[in-house]
C-alpha cells in the first residue's frame, strides 16, 4: 500500500471538464463533450459553445467517478456529458442533481464526505464544499465544489470549485482543508439575461482564492469556450501578476496531460 502526498495528472478537455487521475482513479470534472458552435435555448436565455472539447469521449477512456457540480446548466453538463455519465459507475454530484441522474449518482450536501479505496490500495476522501453561483440572493444554484485527500495524509488536498464565486464558503475550505492544488473556474460568467451579476470567479477573486490557499498551485478551469464568460486568460495573467503570484499558476493545454507535482 502506497502513502504519502498526492500527485495529479491533469488532462484538459476544455471548459469545465478535466480528466483527473491520481491514486491509479481516474475522474472526470463536469462533462462538456458536445462540438464548437452549440446552442442551448431555455425560456430565459440562450448559451453558446464557441470551442468543441480537445479529447473525445471515446478518447477520454473508461472513467470510475465523475465530479458534477450541478447538472441544471449546459456549460457544466451538455448533450454529449450526459451520455458520458451514463457510463460511469458512480457520479457524485448536488442531492437535486443525483434525483434527476438516477440510481449510480450520490447526492451529496456541502461537507459530506464518502471515501473510495482506490486501485492502489489508499483511500481517497471526496468532500462536497460550498459554492455560491452568483450573488448573495441570486445565485443560479444549487452548486457544489469538491475537496479530494487521502485519508492517510489529509495535507495538499485539491479542491475544486465548481460554478461559484468569492463568498465565505470558501474562505472555510481554506480553514478546512491545506489545498495544495486549486481548480478554480474562473471567466467571470454573465448572461445580461438573468442579471448584471458575474457568476464565476473574476480574476480578482482568483487571486484572493489563491492568498487563501496560500501552499495551492492554482489550475484555472472554466475560463474559455463559452460565449458568456466577460473575462479571460489575459484578465487572470494580468491580475496575478500584479498580485505578484503569477509563480503560482498552472495553465491547462487543451488535449495535453499536466502532471502537478506531490505537495
Amino acid at each position: 500500500m502506497e502513502s504519502g502526498p498526492l500527485s495529479l495528472r491533469l488532462t484538459y478537455v476544455g471548459g469545465p471538464t478535466a480528466l483527473l487521475e491520481l491514486g491509479g482513479l481516474r475522474l472526470l470534472t463536469d462533462p462538456t463533450f458536445d462540438p464548437g458552435g452549440s446552442e442551448y435555448r431555455t425560456s430565459a436565455y440562450i448559451l453558446r459553445k464557441t470551442q468543441g472539447p480537445a479529447v473525445s469521449p471515446e478518447g477520454i477512456g473508461p472513467l470510475d467517478i465523475v465530479l458534477l457540480s450541478h447538472d441544471h446548466h449546459f456549460d457544466n453538463l451538455d448533450q454529449a456529458g450526459r451520455r458520458v455519465i451514463d457510463g460511469v459507475p458512480r457520479v457524485f454530484t448536488t442531492a437535486a442533481g443525483a434525483a434527476r441522474i438516477g440510481a449510480h449518482a450520490s447526492g451529496m450536501e456541502p461537507w459530506q464526505s464518502h471515501e473510495i479505496r482506490t486501485p492502489d490500495g489508499r483511500l481517497l476522501r471526496i468532500t462536497a464544499t460550498p459554492a455560491r453561483h452568483g450573488p448573495p440572493g441570486g445565485d443560479r444554484g444549487p452548486v457544489i465544489g469538491f475537496a479530494l485527500a487521502f485519508s492517510d495524509s489529509p495535507e495538499g488536498a485539491i479542491y475544486i470549485s465548481g460554478d461559484s464565486v468569492w463568498f465565505e464558503g470558501i474562505a472555510e475550505v481554506g480553514r478546512r482543508f491545506t489545498p495544495g492544488v486549486a481548480l478554480l473556474f474562473t471567466g467571470a460568467a454573465r448572461v445580461p439575461e438573468v442579471g448584471p451579476a458575474h457568476l464565476t470567479f473574476t480574476a480578482a477573486e482568483a487571486v484572493i482564492a489563491a492568498q487563501t490557499f496560500e501552499r495551492a498551485l492554482i489550475v484555472p478551469l472554466h475560463f474559455e469556450g463559452w460565449a458568456h464568460f466577460s473575462e479571460s486568460r489575459i484578465d487572470i495573467e494580468t491580475a496575478f501578476a500584479a498580485a505578484q503570484l503569477s509563480t503560482r499558476l498552472r495553465w491547462p493545454i487543451a488535449g495535453r496531460m499536466l502532471q502537478l507535482p506531490a505537495i
